[in-house]
């Protein structure tokens, strides 16, 4: 675990769609959960559940190496990732995301879009 102070300045450091080569490191509970992936950073990458096949068996894979994107980072220390693969994301991803994000900025620092929601 890091420092708030170094959370927030890894945050600063990422932006939506940024890409990084990752190896998974656990599939607690395929079907359920969601994968861990070990980016490269102090802080650990997480897959959600929502974005991943609903066929658990499509999901990659302990020591799976692939291509993430980031998708969030709020205040968990954790940075949350969508596959770049689309074997590895849900059959009707295009639709799922244009009904709950649409016009999602791409490009856009983190901590610029990050709203604390306990302040919402």
């Amino acid at each position: 675990m890091v420092s708030a102070e170094e959370w927030i300045r890894i945050r600063r450091g990422l932006r939506f769609g940024q890409r990084f080569r990752g190896t998974v490191t656990a599939v607690p509970r395929p079907g359920a959960t969601g994968i861990f992936v070990d980016i490269g950073l102090p802080v650990g990458g997480f897959v959600d559940v929502l974005l991943l096949p609903q066929d658990a068996e499509r999901w990659p894979g302990e020591g799976t190496e692939a291509e993430f994107e980031v998708w969030w980072a709020d205040q968990r220390q954790q940075v949350r990732l969508k596959p770049v693969d689309p074997q590895f994301l849900r059959d009707d991803f295009a639709r799922w995301q244009a009904d709950r994000r649409p016009g999602w900025p791409e490009d856009v620092p983190v901590d610029k879009a990050w709203v604390d929601a306990t302040a919402t």
